[in-house]
Formats: C-alpha cells, structure tokens, sequence
C-alpha cells in the first residue's frame, strides 16, 4: 500500500521465503519460535491445531509473511482484543546490516535487563535489520465464537453502539468494525455479497470470542435486545456457525477488493479520534464533488483505524492535487497518525513531519545511520528523503 517492500530504483531483493520452519511451540504458555518466512495463514492453522490462536488476523493472511507483519508492526482485526505486535512479539533473531546476527530470540514473558531492542525492528520496515525468525505469544483459542451484523441509522449511533459493546460485553468484545452504506453497495454490486440486513447509512461487524457458549450468548443476547430497543440499531442478524461467521466476515474484508474493481484507488490508513474518525469521508465528499466516484470509509473502530478510499474512473494529477497534503494535514490537526498500521514505505516518508516533530525524526535518522551506515537495508524508505 505505500511501497514498502517494493523496489523503485538498484535495491537486491532478498527472500525470507525458504525460511519457512517452526522452531518450537510450548503447549503451556502457547509461546511460539519460528522462521520468518512462515505464511501467516498456516501458523494460523498450526497453533490452532494446537487449541491456540495467532495474535494477528489479516485478510492478506494467505500470502504475507510472519516475518514482514512484524518488520511492519501489522494491525489487523484482532488489534481490538489483543493489542499490538509490540506486546505480543517476545523476540528475535536479527540479521543487521555487517552481516552480524543478533540473537534476541527470547521466550521470556518478563525479561527487564536493560533496552528492549527488539522494539526497534517492529515497524522499522526493514531498515535497521532483517528479521529472521520471530518468538511471540499466542491466546488459548476461544471456544465460543459469535458474529453479529448491525445497521445503524447514522455514525452517532455506530459510535453509542461501540461505547455500549464494551460495556456490556466487556472480557468476550474481540473486533469492533464499521463500514458506510456506499461500501456494501460496492461489494454487493462487483462481488454479489448480498447484505443480510436492511439497507442502513452504517453497519458494525461485532465479533465475540469467549470460553463459554452459553456465557456468551446470554451476554450478547442482552447486548442485542438492548441495542434494538434505544434505536441505535435498526436491524441485525447474527451467527454463529462457521460458515455464516465467514459469510458476514467476507462483506468487511473484501471491501478493498470491490474498490479495486471500480477504478482507480487513492488508499489512505489514518489513526483518529474516534469521534472524528468519519468527519473527514463527509468533508471530502464535499471538497471532491464529481471528481470522485466514490468517497468511502470504513475500518477499525475499535481502534481508531479509518481507511478511507476514493475511486476514480482512471488517475488525475488534479485530484490527487485535492488530497494530498489535505488529507494529512486534516489529521494532523486531529492529533492523529497519517499511517495507523500500513506503514511508511515509499510513499509517506515525506509527510512523516505530519504524525511526528522533527526531534522524533532526527533521532530516528540517527538509529538508522547507527545501525545501517551506508544504507544498504531497504534504501529510500521510511525516513524522510531530505534528514
């Protein structure tokens, strides 16, 4: 999404995929050690064989590689429930630019002697070192599962319904997810995923995950009747076997794939306040008028994670002129993050002075020339091109 791990001008590229082993995995603390060429979607399916879940979720999850979600700090759908790959990534094995290796591949939950250096490489993009194998904590795999649908008659509603959820479900809450009516209507236009509820401006995927099925559905079953009763909702289904979890997955993770089939797509990931998250999507509706098709938002509530997306029947100079630096000096001024959990890349080096003050970038320059001073380690990338 902003060229991160793509080649622009002489970069070697260099493959993790033969790396592709798991190392260990401790049954008791659920605490897995494997190379970072591991799929995502398989160490899924590993732990889970194994009655634990990975950490991290992502529609990518077929292709991407463990090693890269780290070097990326990826967010993904299970953000909500269990935080970041800063807390769950316990170590790692480090190939730094001489050539030396840096065995931090800790199994230790608790581990206080001194720096904590592996933060350094989680979201550095592969520009400090190249990560080679991963240990990280995976949660016990839930045994009660359940998915509701919701529409809602305006994003004032998604926003009570989202303060609401955690309230009365608390512990069990796992993903918070809220797309725009324009969003279904795209992916039941290319992809003829039929919306299982009546046609609303917003709709929230709620997803549970809990240790008790009975415990579980009481608590979300008070949540719904609760929810239908003040008018904050206007419809909803919901589901709680697999295949119609996957069926009302499928209408928020394949959004981007409906977008891509409508034309050109500017991709913007911004971090909000999230009683501002939606604002932008109107004001720009209004600023673009019929230079855009379309002018959606949708993403992670939960965490304040906005993608918003604009279609366009082919690119225009004139309409990225319309968004950029807009876009990011409108969430600048929110206190937001012009990256929530795409990272930097190639693309958003040069606007990183809107997310962080030039003390923070100077030191970040500093760490980069520390580790990797001839800059071999995924040039042109992250860092601002004129530090």
């Amino acid at each position: 999404m902003v060229g991160g791990s793509v080649p622009v001008f002489d970069e070697i590229i260099l493959s993790t995929a033969l790396m592709n082993q798991v190392v260990s995995f401790n049954s008791v603390s659920g605490i897995l050690v494997c190379q970072a060429g591991c799929v995502l979607e398989e160490l899924s399916r590993y732990v889970e064989e194994r009655d634990f879940i990975m950490p991290l979720d992502l529609g990518a999850k077929g292709s991407c590689h463990i090693g890269g979600n780290v070097a990326t700090n990826a967010g993904g759908l299970r953000f909500l429930r269990y935080g970041s790959l800063h807390g769950t990534v316990l170590g790692l094995e480090v190939v730094l630019a001489d050539g030396t290796i840096l065995n931090c591949l800790t199994s230790l939950r608790k581990d206080n002697t001194g720096y904590d250096l592996k933060q350094l490489f989680i979201g550095s993009e592969g520009t400090l070192g190249i990560i080679t194998a991963v240990s990280i904590l995976c949660p016990p795999k839930p045994k009660s599962v359940n998915v509701a649908f919701l529409g809602c008659p305006g994003f004032a509603e998604v926003l009570q319904t989202f303060s609401t959820s955690k309230g009365m479900l608390g512990e069990i809450l796992s993903a918070f997810e809220f797309m725009d009516a324009e969003c279904i209507q795209l992916v039941g236009h290319y992809l003829h995923l039929a919306c299982p509820v009546q046609e609303s401006p917003f709709y929230v995927l709620i997803e549970t995950s809990g240790s008790h099925a009975g415990h579980d559905a009481d608590k979300l079953g008070s949540f719904l009747e609760h929810m239908l009763g003040s008018g904050l909702v206007t419809d909803g289904t919901l589901a709680t076997d697999q295949r119609k979890i996957k069926m009302l997955w499928a209408l928020r993770e394949r959004i981007t794939e409906a977008l891509s089939l409508d034309g050109c797509v500017y991709k913007y990931d911004l971090s909000l306040p999230v009683e501002r998250l939606y604002d932008l999507v109107t004001a720009l509706r209004a600023r673009l008028g019929p230079s855009a098709k379309h002018v959606v938002g949708y993403g992670h509530l939960g965490d304040g994670n906005l993608h918003l997306n604009v279609t366009a029947e082919a690119f225009s100079t004139s309409l990225l002129a319309s968004l950029e630096p807009h876009v990011y000096e409108w969430t600048a001024a929110q206190q937001g993050s012009i990256s929530a959990e795409h990272g930097v890349g190639f693309k958003k080096r040069d606007v990183l002075g809107f997310s962080k003050p030039p003390e923070a970038l100077q030191l970040m320059c500093q760490f980069k020339t520390l580790l990797d001073p001839r800059g071999i380690l995924n040039p042109y990338k992250t860092l601002p091109s004129r530090a």
